[in-house]
């Protein structure tokens, strides 16, 4: 079985994120690292090759020169290759370029399976494993909290709030999986050295056949217009008690409209 896990070198979750001059993130700005859902991706594959006794895994990505980074961290939990799709007219694309690149990408690529996180822990959109799908052509199995291959089965098990649900599809398939499937494994010390001698491929938008116009700022369907600074923390009010303290606490209560 061959097998794709998409990859995303996102800015630091914990980090204070800004926007550059053409309302971009500044990316520079922060640290990044591998979005933590895709690492949920990464630890499913690594577990259907390792109960198939067999298979490859290919990790893709697309983004500036240090997304490479993510391959790396990818390739440390184990893997066979990468694949780095680096072009500076990706800069600024949406979700619908994103989805366009990876398809273009893929279709060079052998595979049976693809599996990402349900999201990027930067945009929080969760929508391109679906369009991603559609332009492939091939079941999209989307927010599996678990995941099963049998053959040329795949069965996921997804969860809602009220019920679970269990879909199957054939393969070729893609399937995003949530946080649900269980703790992604650390990479060992072996796997951090071996990371550094496996291979990566990289694709620009002329290897790919993409019109650069199709992509980045100017090809986006949405964008930012305008943003503006996150106001400074004010301080807090303090009520002191004086014998009156419950009935000032009510007052402010009311005046903020939480009663």
């Amino acid at each position: 079985m061959k097998i794709v896990v998409l990859v995303k070198h996102v800015p630091d979750a914990a980090s204070d994120r800004s926007f550059a001059a053409d309302l971009t993130v500044d990316r520079a700005a922060v640290d990044s690292r591998i979005s933590e859902l895709d690492e949920y991706a990464v630890e499913q594959a690594l577990q259907v090759v390792e109960k198939a006794g067999e298979g490859e895994i290919t990790f893709l990505t697309m983004g500036p020169a240090d997304a490479g980074d993510a391959l790396r961290k990818a390739l440390s939990m184990g893997g066979d290759a990468g694949v780095h799709v680096v072009d500076d007219g990706l800069h600024g694309s949406d979700a619908l370029a994103t989805s366009l690149v990876l398809a273009e990408a893929l279709k060079k690529l052998e595979w049976d399976l693809v599996v990402c996180g349900m999201s990027s822990t930067d945009a929080w959109m969760s929508v391109v494993p679906a369009m991603l799908a559609e332009r492939l052509g091939v079941p999209g199995l989307t927010l599996a909290g678990e995941l099963t291959v049998e053959g040329t089965t795949v069965t996921i098990r997804r969860d809602g709030d009220d019920a679970s649900t269990t879909v199957v599809g054939s393969l070729p398939a893609l399937v995003s999986v949530t946080d649900q499937t269980g703790e992604a494994r650390y990479p060992s010390f072996k796997g951090i050295m071996a990371a550094k001698k496996k291979p990566v491929t990289t694709y620009t938008l002329a290897d790919l056949g993409i019109d650069a116009a199709a992509v980045g700022l100017g090809g986006a369907w949405s964008s930012v217009e305008s943003a503006t600074k996150r106001p400074p923390r004010a301080a807090g009010v303090v009520v002191t008690d004086e014998g009156d303290g419950g009935v000032k606490l009510a007052e402010f209560l009311a005046t903020g409209k939480f009663i």
